[in-house]
């Protein structure tokens, strides 16, 4: 009995480690794609054994998509279905995913999933599964459980977060400034991450989120700090690398550019987000 209480415990470790590796990609994913963020986790758990299949480990294949007649980027081979069948392979999880929503948004026979409510997962669970995207009789239950069980659907709610700021935006104009063509505030005496939060219509969660802040209650804003409203963007849509002039830190370039941190320290290999970057560096934002 303990072995096996082990065994759950450890599944669902890597299940909220997976989540908070990617639930960046899945929202991003949601937001160009309109397809929910708490589907696309769920997937890419099922389907990749939280990233530890040998698929997801070697192939970054993190959905089980297989090569198809008109695939021409890389192959790897898997018994699946049949002995030795063909599956996408991918130089990185974040191709994955985008691979996944174009998967879905250019297959006809998933046409009618975009026609259903974003927030109904249940909706999409059930019309992935009779669209034939696997041949698991209780695909749609599986994917619904998961959601379920690591409340998933929450991510759902970051399609709410423009609409606000644009209804906020022309009486706040003169403290509004555009970084990597993202909206941020400058930040003035007086604000706390609260109140921009209720000034702009976001959850206190999204605006920590989209600044890279998890001790909620330590984080003092500063006058002139400038605090983003938006998620920030996986590259710079400026400047390819930057050389810095002063002493700095990824976490301070990712706040500086409007590039996320995750996806920073990605393309430069920092091991740590408060690593010691010098002056005369070179730092890689796209």
């Amino acid at each position: 009995m303990f072995i096996a209480f082990q065994s759950l415990a450890a599944g669902l470790n890597n299940r909220m480690e997976y989540v908070e590796n990617y639930n960046s990609y899945a929202i991003e994913n949601m937001r160009i794609y309109k397809i929910p963020a708490s589907i696309t986790l769920a997937q890419g758990i099922l389907e990749s054994g939280s990233g530890k299949s040998e698929l997801a480990r070697k192939s970054n294949n993190h959905f089980g998509i297989k090569c198809g007649s008109y695939w021409t980027g890389g192959k790897t081979y898997h018994d699946d279905d049949s002995k030795n069948e063909c599956f996408r392979s991918y130089k990185s999880v974040l191709e994955s995913y985008y691979d996944h929503s174009e998967f879905l948004t250019k297959n006809k026979r998933y046409s009618e999933l975009f026609l259903l409510n974003m927030n109904d997962y249940k909706a999409w669970a059930e019309g992935l599964s009779k669209a034939g995207y696997a041949t698991n009789p209780n695909y749609a239950s599986r994917i619904i459980s998961i959601i379920e069980d690591l409340k998933l659907y929450t991510f759902d709610e970051e399609t709410n977060t423009p609409k606000p700021i644009g209804e906020y935006i022309s009486s706040q104009s003169r403290n509004l400034q555009i970084v990597n063509d993202l909206n941020t505030i400058k930040v003035k005496e007086g604000d706390t991450y609260y109140k921009l939060a209720k000034r702009f219509g976001l959850t206190l969660r999204q605006i920590h989120k989209y600044n890279n802040t998890k001790r909620y209650n330590q984080e003092i804003l500063k006058t002139d700090d400038i605090v983003y409203l938006e998620p920030k963007r996986f590259r710079s849509k400026h400047n390819k690398f930057i050389i810095l002039s002063e002493n700095s830190s990824p976490i301070e370039m990712s706040q500086l550019y409007g590039v996320r941190l995750n996806a920073l320290m990605r393309k430069n290999h920092f091991p740590s987000p408060d690593e010691q970057l010098r002056k005369g560096e070179k730092v890689f934002l796209r």
